[in-house]
């Protein structure tokens, strides 16, 4: 059969959208991008936050709509919002033939089967089933991919659905994720990005955290270049940690730290595990260990209870504390959590103050991209602009899809996944502009 696969959210979906397409073609099936050419839609969803869930929603009823023209197509829903409403979605659209919860992910082949003479199925399991590993394609561009090395999440936060959708937190082995750098860095890849939902959290589930000791053996695997960071909580980063992050060359000195707020009532609120001083502790010791640190956050506005002067406080902690890379996400109540049980503030309170938030950080984002000017930087070249002749790069500084691009001018091309050092001669809110130099 033709199967479109369709992946919604964060990279660690997309890690397990590659392991669900391997395993199709594995059975002989075909894939396409033209969902107008397909057989079998597959929309591997989101559902962590109500932004998330519409997307999820609009993507799963234009599959649906593709049966006007193809009557024998069939559209399976699986990931994040087919574990959390699993009977619902096929109560709110029937036209969908299948609805697959995590914990039934490699039963998909079997399903597709079934689904030619059975209507609607579904196949729920248990979540913490989801396989954490296994054979996968790379659906990013060559020259970097998302290494998944745990799976859900033991923090409790009261605003957040992710234990209650994805489970306990589940920590791969050190031997079984360097097999699979070793095989990504076969396929080409050069920059590996290290993710879960709490990174810092890797291997707790086995006794200790075993970060620092994941970073050595990654730094080992040959044709890795960058290593990157993302979701490091701020209550776990310890001095080992920083250590290895220090003295292994390959990890970039780039971390993503989501604080959520700096308030020490307000996260004791969201049951975050520690208060303000917590939170700047774990960031001046990494800004002493690495000067240039280029540090990502984010934060949320509007929480339940979050009176004027709390948000007065964030405000002037973002304006103070001049993060490098900064998110705010306004308030998203989610059924099932602690935090959506109590008083709601008016959503356009909470969507102005994210706005507000934004708005300071894009001063501080100008005034950051502005000071480097001048400088030279290494980058890694991701694609090139044809309309506006430019080579779409990034810094050490950046993720992608996340953050800024450095856009580069230059008479000699530059391959997809190279290297290359670049004058920065302009700069604007968030992208920064260069020219190919020696020096």
């Amino acid at each position: 059969m033709v199967i479109a696969l369709i992946s919604l959210g964060c990279p660690k979906n997309q890690v397990d959208a590659d392991v669900m397409c391997h395993a199709l073609l594995e059975r002989g099936h075909t894939t396409t991008a033209d969902l107008s050419q397909a057989d079998v839609i597959i929309v591997n969803t989101c559902g962590f936050i109500e932004s998330a869930k519409k997307e999820a929603i609009e993507n799963i009823l234009e599959a649906c709509s593709y049966k006007q023209e193809n009557p024998a197509l069939k559209v399976i829903v699986t990931g994040c919002l087919a574990q959390r409403y699993q009977h619902e979605i096929v109560t709110e659209i029937p036209e969908v033939d299948a609805v697959v919860g995590l914990g039934s992910d490699d039963k998909l082949c079997e399903i597709i089967e079934r689904v030619e003479s059975e209507t609607p199925v579904e196949s729920y399991g248990d979540k913490e089933s989801l396989p954490l590993g296994g054979k996968r394609v790379i659906s990013t561009p060559r020259h970097f991919a998302y290494l998944k090395i745990a799976e859900g999440c033991n923090n409790r936060c009261h605003y957040c659905a992710i234990p209650m959708i994805r489970g306990r937190l589940r920590s791969r082995t050190i031997p079984e994720l360097v097999e699979e750098a070793k095989f990504l860095a076969a396929e080409g890849v050069k920059e590996l990005i290290v993710v879960a939902q709490d990174i810092t959290a890797f291997g707790a589930d086995r006794g200790k955290p075993e970060i620092a000791e994941l970073l050595d053996a990654l730094n080992a695997v040959e044709g890795i270049e960058w290593i990157r960071l993302l979701y490091a909580y701020p209550e776990r980063i310890t001095d080992s940690f920083i250590d290895a992050m220090v003295r292994n060359e390959k990890v970039l000195h780039y971390l993503d730290v989501p604080i959520q707020h700096i308030n020490s009532e307000m996260l004791r609120a969201m049951n975050r595990r520690g208060d303000r001083s917590t939170v700047l502790d774990a960031l001046d010791r990494l800004r002493r260990a690495m000067p240039d640190l280029t540090l990502r956050t984010t934060l949320i506005a509007g929480y339940p209870g979050e009176t004027e002067e709390q948000f007065e406080e964030m405000c002037e902690f973002v304006k103070e504390y001049q993060f490098d890379r900064l998110g705010c996400f306004a308030y998203s109540e989610e059924e099932g959590t602690y935090a959506a049980t109590l008083p709601q503030m008016p959503q356009e309170v909470r969507e102005k103050r994210a706005e507000i938030i934004m708005n300071l950080q894009a001063n501080v984002m100008a005034r950051k991209q502005e000071a480097k000017v001048g400088c030279v930087m290494d980058v890694i070249c991701d694609d090139y602009d044809d309309e506006n002749d430019l080579y779409i790069c990034r810094t050490k500084g950046d993720a992608p899809d996340i953050d800024a691009e450095c856009c580069v001018s230059s008479e000699q091309p530059l391959e997809r996944g190279g290297f290359y050092r670049v004058r920065i001669e302009e700069s604007d809110i968030y992208d920064l502009y260069g020219t190919l130099t020696d020096k």
